[in-house]
């Protein structure tokens, strides 16, 4: 086998990523959209009726070399963002952006697929391949198919800016977080942070030969602070930091050649571009653009469910906060709560009423013992097995983007491989914030010219930013995780599995592929659940200096502290959702009315918390600006409901099953029914076979404390 020179192109096992340079990327994807085009160019003319193996198959096959290539190119932006990097990757944008924008509205490629969907052959597909079919008649009818040729040339152009804006968005936010920095020299100032935190603050102040201790705002650093630190004015300084990142207030020094870091006049000209798009398409606004692939059909659907959510739940948010206020007043001498207080006394509250905090739970958590123990989980629930893998493949070393980066390999009960993932933890300046799951190869059926056929199998990047290892005394202490990151580290892999586990063959609907966006996270925030489970915890607990297993006291402490404020948290979410929705469904982006003005009505709608003035959340609102959120962030509440009341199936089986909520046949049945199936059927098809009926909001209430 002859192994391409440039890796990009090498599509016979996992990605070359310690091959790849700013060299190789123009060349590939611009040998592949070329390919593609004549491939398609080929397909497009051909005279004979479309099937599905000479007109549906040629173009998944190219597209997904393309999809392969650019998938490695955005992850590395992503997770090691350099300037040349995000040069070639903004370069190369644009052509992949046109590349797509202009097949979603090649007018033969359309009807194509109409004659398709009526012809005979049509009723003998699979369903899955029914509705691939259906789903690209949708895609091409919301990327212009329809449009006349003028108006086919300005949508092009609208997506082609859409995608430079989204990225620029994200590039300033990255650039605002990494610029700002804070060096404190005094003790005094610093007291109450986690010493763990002020270790590595400190080795940030030594590599630039400085004393005392850095701190930055990624989360591992800033997070502490906001919930720990004594020093009110230092939470103040960091919080004022944070929340105007990307704004007026917080601009370039000059030296990197940028004018300003500025998001609002992008978000400005994302909103107009995106109501011109729907307009254009014949939709009324944005909003119903994006539900066209959703499960709910109206944005006056979602928005009745925001409310009615936000009618049971504020109530909570209006005790907890009074709570809050009053321990506050009497125990720390703060008369009038500010926002960069809310952490603080909330931790304290939690500590005072639970007699627990999050450092001491961090404890209990190092990395070594907790992905063991997720580990052994889905093991159990799926039987599958998990095992890292082995650093050999196709006869060349399996190759990483950083050395932090871990691979492991999935089994199933035959001993058969059924898929990979790569797990990258640790927060650097490099790498973008948050926590996400991406595929990089997804599950296909590759049919062989000498007969039979392969399963290619999937495999998924699951990021996060955590704090890593540290040295102390010279000795290596592995990664300690709070029970809030272990939640996050469960989510993001339910994620994955979604993608990893899946038994369709046809790419378009195997995994999260095809999935609609607001039931997508149901695996997800389902593997949350299992975070609360002792039988669970058990098995990933360690204490760092005893070796000892989380204490059952402890542990009834967190599980008596689970709803702590969870009305606070579950407003502050519906007033994201809200805004969102109300972004891109009755908001004029070219009336007097301000984008802050409109959070600001949302907040007095929803809201018990009040940031001050110069808050500027939006500009840093990645999900909607900078990803492919918009008006679906309200799809975590959506798919929410979904997950509770699946995990309630496991609550009840577990009442007469020695093995509790870690129940194989209900897991198997999981896996199935929902995991399984990706997108190839309804989400709620999917979510009726596994439950037994349609989902009620009554377990998500229930697991919130929210019940009379």
């Amino acid at each position: 086998m002859n192994t391409p020179s440039n890796p990009l192109l090498d599509f016979s096992g996992l990605p070359r990523f310690e091959e790849i340079n700013t060299t190789h990327i123009t060349p590939a994807i611009e040998a592949l959209i070329s390919e593609n085009k004549s491939i398609i160019d080929g397909i497009r003319n051909d005279p004979q009726t479309p099937t599905w193996q000479s007109f549906v198959q040629p173009v998944v096959d190219a597209n997904e070399r393309l999809s392969r290539a650019w998938g490695q190119v955005s992850h590395l932006n992503a997770v090691m963002n350099t300037p040349e990097l995000r040069e070639v990757y903004n370069k190369n944008l644009p052509l992949i952006t046109q590349f797509y924008a202009e097949l979603s509205q090649d007018q033969r490629l359309f009807e194509k697929f109409k004659q398709l969907r009526a012809s005979a052959e049509f009723d003998m597909l699979s369903p899955a391949r029914k509705k691939i079919v259906e789903n690209e008649l949708r895609d091409f009818r919301l990327g212009g198919a329809e449009l006349p040729s003028e108006k086919k040339q300005r949508f092009l152009k609208i997506q082609e800016n859409l995608s430079a804006l989204s990225s620029k968005f994200n590039d300033n936010l990255l650039d605002a977080t990494n610029a700002f920095s804070l060096l404190i020299e005094n003790s005094d100032e610093v007291t109450g942070i986690p010493e763990d935190v002020l270790h590595t603050a400190r080795q940030l102040a030594e590599k630039e030969s400085k004393k005392g201790w850095k701190f930055t705002l990624h989360m591992p650093s800033y997070l502490p602070i906001q919930q720990y630190a004594e020093n009110r004015t230092l939470r103040e300084k960091m919080y004022h930091a944070f929340y105007t990142r990307a704004s007026e207030f917080n601009q370039p020094d000059g030296k990197s050649g940028e004018k300003t870091w500025d998001n609002m006049p992008l978000i400005s000209r994302i909103l107009e571009l995106r109501e011109e798009e729907a307009r254009l398409l014949g939709y009324q606004n944005y909003a119903e653009v994006s539900l066209a692939a959703k499960m709910a059909s109206t944005p006056r659907q979602v928005l009745d469910f925001l409310g009615e959510l936000a009618a049971k739940a504020k109530p909570y948010a209006e005790r907890d906060l009074q709570e809050l206020q009053q321990f506050a007043t009497e125990s720390l001498n703060l008369p009038k709560l500010e926002a960069w207080d809310i952490a603080y006394a909330s931790e304290k509250l939690r500590q005072a009423r639970y007699a627990f905090s999050d450092q001491e739970v961090k404890q209990y958590f190092p990395e070594d013992k907790v992905l063991p123990g997720m580990f052994k989980l889905v093991e159990a629930l799926y039987r599958i097995s998990i095992v890292p893998a082995d650093s050999i493949e196709l006869g060349q070393t399996v190759q990483y983007w950083h050395s932090d980066v871990k691979l492991f390999d999935i089994f199933d009960a035959s001993g058969d491989l059924i898929g990979r993932f790569y797990v990258d933890l640790y927060a650097r300046e490099t790498k973008r914030g948050g926590a996400w799951m991406d595929g990089a190869i997804a599950r296909r059926r590759i049919d062989c010219e000498q007969g039979g056929h392969v399963v290619q199998i999937p495999v998924a990047y699951l990021t996060c930013n955590f704090s890593g290892p540290v040295s102390i005394n010279g000795q290596q202490r592995p990664a300690l995780f709070t029970h809030n990151e272990v939640i996050v580290l469960f989510h993001e892999f339910g994620h994955g599995l979604h993608h990893l586990l899946t038994q369709v063959d046809d790419l378009s609907v195997s995994g999260i592929n095809g999935v609609e966006w607001d039931a997508v996270e149901l695996p997800s925030q389902f593997m949350e659940n299992f975070c609360w489970e002792w039988d669970v915890l058990t098995e990933m607990t360690r204490h760092i200096d005893t070796g000892e297993s989380l204490p059952r006291a402890l542990f009834d402490k967190m599980l008596a502290a689970k709803n702590f404020q969870s009305g606070m948290q579950m407003v502050r979410q519906i007033e994201f959702a809200l805004f969102d929705m109300h972004l891109h469904y009755d908001f004029d982006p070219h009336g007097d009315k301000s984008v802050l003005q409109l959070i600001d009505e949302v907040r007095q709608e929803v809201a018990v918390i009040f940031p001050p003035a110069y808050n500027r959340f939006p500009n840093s609102f990645a999900h909607i600006f900078g990803g492919g959120y918009a008006a679906g962030y309200y799809s975590y509440k959506w798919a929410e409901v979904l997950s509770a009341d699946a995990y309630g199936l496991f609550e009840e089986n577990a009442l007469n099953n020695p093995s509790g909520v870690m129940d194989a046949d209900t897991g198997s049945r999981f896996r199935d029914e929902i995991l399984a199936m990706g997108g190839s059927r309804p989400a709620l098809e999917s979510f009726v076979a596994f439950r037994g009926r349609e989902p009620q909001m009554d377990a998500l209430l229930r697991h919130n404390g929210m019940t009379a």
